[in-house]
């Protein structure tokens, strides 16, 4: 994706004119940033404060509201590289789940919660039952009841997905006469008009509407009346979050995809700079084979290739909408599901109710790749960070992804590569809370369900971070290639050419080789020297014959060079991949 096409779609929470210094401070800032679209007021009475995960999690999640929060909030970040704009953080990367973090600063809760809730409800005549579904109880919950049901504090994030959703119900509704076309029309302009009110203001926070759809509908009832109604008409919260649910991870796919397109463009970028660069290759941890840097980086850039693919592989599964499942048996009336799914963009409706309802692969698909992307992310971030120490010097991070000490002045710390590599365990441990959530559950929709979405869009936040970090990090960064063919000429990285050119030039079986070579290792080592600096009287002193023809391989770049078998790492066979990769992306 081309960074302008990435910029738009990453619109809100970034800006071009902000640098990677921000984007580095969402990393060492140990939460993620508020955003303006979290910002709402709390219900008066008197306050505490209460500080981490003893807060509720609906206040975690929420930042209070104020002028300067919301100044604070609209500003996000970017990368900005010596080559190019890196596009990050678009709405579905924004932190709702900020409210999973245990470190922000102490933020205050409401201490009179019972009252507060009470005197609303006594306001609105509803004898402390839920306007929406308390027809049959006589007593409204009871105040932490109340916050232990409530998903609006994070669920909000799908605010767009919801009114996607309900504008494709109503329009069903009409063309299947089920619902009249002035009330269609009505009810169409008026979820419009939440919509943008949404987009400006962000969706309030309020415990008894318990979650984005009643609050949607609440909104609703309040510009166009009683007819706001209907809308509800043949489906249940369950088939609408089923179905809001999916868009998101949907949109939340398509941004990875997109922010990884960035990154393989900044690793073929590289290795072809780089492609004739030398640097050791390693097994172990210990020198091995001469290698180049480009094939080292075109090892990444299949790694993410994977990652995409499996990602691409999620999208197409999950593709089937479930609206006009209804709560779990489907509905008595005329619905057109095809219709539904075709408005919103699915290849077809899904094909049994129970499941529709209940069926959460999709978002353990997601959070599948994303760990497994996680993981390719965390391994370069780890090499980032041992090439960045002295005992290698491989490479120089700019002062755009490094942090200095409190306390020692020279130390440059590699801190975004770092968190990175913390940020691979947080979205495993996303993955196994949903897979644990979900492994007991009998069909169809259980409350547990409601906890589906924390753990999806903490670790989709984790990931676009990550990913944009290691796009900066690699664009920018100064790889000392002198250094890497100095170490890539110790450790007897040519004993394996030494080895080959036996069987080649003098007919003898490996394992044969490998013990005249292994000689050949150890008399170099006795003098102090490489295998290239062994005379040819010493070599033939371990071998007869052994002849002047195999200094030809000896050297590094003799060695990267004759590595010309499909996948490797002579210089022709890199720039050869990444011709063939930017052909097919």
């Amino acid at each position: 994706m081309p960074s302008s096409a990435a910029a738009a779609a990453f619109s809100v929470g970034s800006s071009a004119t902000h640098g990677p210094h921000q984007v580095a401070h969402r990393f060492i800032s140990t939460g993620l940033p508020w955003k303006a679209a979290n910002v709402v007021g709390l219900p008066s009475g008197p306050l505490n404060v209460v500080a981490g995960a003893a807060s509720p999690l609906w206040l975690r999640s929420i930042p209070v509201c104020g002028v300067a929060a919301m100044a604070a909030g609209a500003v996000a970040s970017s990368l900005v590289t010596s080559s190019a704009v890196v596009a990050v953080a678009s709405t579905t990367f924004a932190c709702a789940g900020a409210g999973l973090c245990l470190s922000h600063a102490a933020i205050p809760v409401v201490a009179s919660r019972r009252q507060t809730i009470a005197k609303r409800d006594d306001e609105k005549g509803m004898g402390g039952s839920n306007a929406m579904w308390g027809g049959r109880f006589a007593d409204g919950p009871a105040a932490v009841m109340r916050e232990i049901n409530a998903s609006i504090p994070f669920d909000k994030r799908m605010w767009r997905q919801d009114i996607a959703g309900s504008q494709a119900h109503v329009a069903m509704l009409g063309d299947r006469g089920i619902v009249g076309r002035d009330d269609v029309a009505t009810i169409a302009a008026g979820l419009a008009a939440v919509a943008e009110d949404y987009a400006a203001n962000g969706v309030p926070v309020d415990l008894d509407l318990e979650d984005i759809h009643m609050m949607t509908e609440s909104r609703l009832a309040d510009r166009i009346g009683a007819v706001a109604g209907r809308l509800h008409t043949a489906r249940s919260r369950n088939d609408q979050v089923a179905t809001d649910f999916r868009l998101w991870v949907r949109d939340a796919i398509d941004d990875v995809i997109a922010a990884l397109g960035d990154f393989q463009d900044a690793l073929l970028t590289r290795a072809e700079e780089h492609a004739d660069a030398v640097m050791p290759g390693f097994t172990h941890l210990q020198s091995a084979q001469p290698v180049t840097l480009g094939h080292h980086l075109m090892a990444y850039h299949e790694m993410i290739a994977r990652d995409v693919s499996r990602f691409v592989d999620a999208r197409a599964r999950m593709n089937r909408c479930p609206l006009g499942s209804a709560a779990l048996a489907g509905t008595g009336f005329p619905i057109d599901r095809d219709a539904t799914a075709a408005a919103l963009h699915f290849d077809g409706p899904t094909r049994n109710s129970l499941d529709s309802v209940s069926d959460r692969d999709f978002a353990i698909d997601y959070l599948t790749a994303a760990t497994q992307c996680s993981l390719h992310l965390s391994r370069l971030a780890e090499e980032f960070v041992l090439w960045a120490s002295q005992p290698f010097g491989f490479v120089a991070l700019s002062d755009q992804w490094s942090t200095g000490s409190s306390i020692m002045p020279q130390k440059r710390n590699p801190d975004a590569a770092e968190l990175v590599r913390g940020h691979a365990g947080r979205i495993m441990g996303c993955l196994t809370a949903l897979m644990v959530m979900m492994k007991g559950l009998p069909l169809a929709y259980s409350k547990d369900m409601q906890d589906d979405k924390p753990p999806v869009f903490e670790a989709h936040d984790l990931i676009g971070l990550s990913i944009a970090a290691m796009t900066g990090m690699v664009a920018s960064a100064t790889f000392r290639t002198d250094r890497m063919r100095a170490l890539a000429m110790s450790g007897f990285a040519t004993a394996t050419d030494l080895a080959d050119w036996l069987v080649r030039a003098a007919d003898l079986p490996f394992r044969e080789a490998h013990h005249v070579t292994g000689r050949a290792v150890k008399r170099a080592e006795e003098l102090g020297i490489g295998l290239d600096g062994l005379s040819l009287d010493e070599l033939t002193a371990i071998d007869g014959r052994i002849d002047a023809r195999v200094y030809d391989v000896l050297s590094v770049d003799a060695s990267v060079a004759s590595r010309t078998s499909f996948g490797g790492t002579a210089p022709a066979n890199v720039r050869a991949a990444i011709r063939a990769a930017r052909e097919t992306t």
